[in-house]
């Protein structure tokens, strides 16, 4: 078994997809200093999320992924060094759920690994996030009340620092907690270089300019997003919301237009102030053991001036909807040309390089999210 077993638990929107794609960009490299990532690929670690918090539709899934949990054990019990398995939304896991996930590794010590992050950005990346899973809640609505549901991703349960960590230190003592507040100032690597700190890695054989920022939409544009996800009924598999909601449309039609940002309305500004407060008390009561300045979970007493969603008009609405239309007429004649291109390819002869570049543009288009 392994000397050390971490669990990196998010929480969401915390550089979490950033350091994911570094680590298994470079899992060969972390296997050499002895930490190994398992499983047979990356999404071994969220289909096993969804085991450990007994997500009721995993037995309909494909046996890939209602078998990941035990891939997982089983390279784990296979190897002689560290591991870590690293997944934001084991955050949302109950008490009884961390506890039995732990039990898997024992008697080798578990550290759970929290990237955290100021309640107030969180939240606004929190839920545009939602959006790109084709939500449909006004940020009005969003963020009243804590789920008890373990499947609740994108609520106060899997966000709110505090709530996270009442419930994961019933299952690992609190000096095994490592909590790294995401320092928004710094630069991007920042935070990869105490992360590696707290796995034991040596970050010099890491290329941190392999993984990309998750960047955010304006607020027209996500309101625009929140108007169209009702129609998107057909879009409703995994795949088709991270290849055609999320990326395509999202990150790559939506996010590019560089919008205004945004805040929540005033009372959910205090409510995220108030739960920063609490969050940093807990941290100096509990215990865990913080790497880092605890101060960049504060909201800041002062803000800047930005827009709400609900002030977004209609005019506006139309305006963008119509201008993202042309966009996507103009992706509809390349994907054509694209199309007749490979026809005219297949129909000359063997395959040659144009086929190749052809099909390869066409299988990149589709498949650029599926890691994510």
């Amino acid at each position: 078994m392994s000397r050390r077993v971490f669990v990196h638990i998010g929480l969401p929107k915390t550089a979490t997809t950033y350091l994911q794609t570094i680590l298994w960009a470079h899992r060969d490299a972390a296997l050499a200093q002895g930490l190994l990532l398992p499983g047979r690929e990356r999404r071994d670690h969220l289909w096993s999320s969804r085991v450990v918090r007994e997500e009721p539709q995993r037995r309909r899934r494909p046996d890939r992924e209602h078998e990941a949990w035990s891939r997982v054990v089983a390279d784990v019990a296979g190897h002689d060094g560290d591991a870590l398995i690293s997944h934001e939304f084991f955050a949302a896991a109950t008490a009884e759920q961390a506890r039995w996930m732990v039990d898997f590794f024992a008697p080798d010590p578990v550290h759970v690994v929290v990237t955290a992050r100021e309640p107030l950005g969180l939240f606004t990346a929190s839920w545009q996030e939602s959006l790109k899973n084709r939500g449909t809640t006004p940020m009005a609505e969003y963020g009243r009340d804590e789920s008890t549901n373990p499947q609740d991703i994108w609520n106060w349960r899997t966000l709110d620092l505090r709530l996270v960590l009442e419930r994961w230190i019933q299952a690992v003592p609190a000096e095994r907690v490592h909590v790294l507040p995401l320092d928004r100032s710094a630069p991007r690597e920042e935070i990869w270089h105490r992360f590696v700190g707290v796995v034991g890695l040596d970050a010099a054989a890491f290329d941190p300019g392999v993984s990309f920022p998750n960047e955010s939409m304006g607020v027209v544009e996500a309101e625009l997003l929140r108007r169209v996800n009702p129609h998107l009924g057909a879009f409703n598999s995994a795949f088709d919301r991270g290849v055609w909601i999320r990326t395509f449309l999202a990150d790559e039609r939506l996010v590019p237009r560089a919008g205004e940002k945004f805040w929540p309305l005033p009372d959910q500004v205090a409510d995220c102030r108030r739960r920063a407060e609490q969050a940093e008390a807990y941290l100096a009561s509990s215990g865990v053991d913080v790497v880092g300045d605890v101060a960049h979970l504060r909201v800041p007493d002062t803000l800047e001036e930005r827009r709400t969603p609900d002030s977004v008009t209609e005019a506006e609405l139309a305006e963008a909807g119509a201008e993202i239309i042309a966009v996507l007429l103009g992706d509809a004649r390349e994907l054509r040309d694209e199309v007749r291109s490979l026809q005219r390819a297949e129909a000359e002869g063997p395959a040659g390089s144009s086929l190749t570049r052809a099909a390869g543009r066409l299988r990149r288009r589709a498949g650029r999210s599926r890691s994510r």
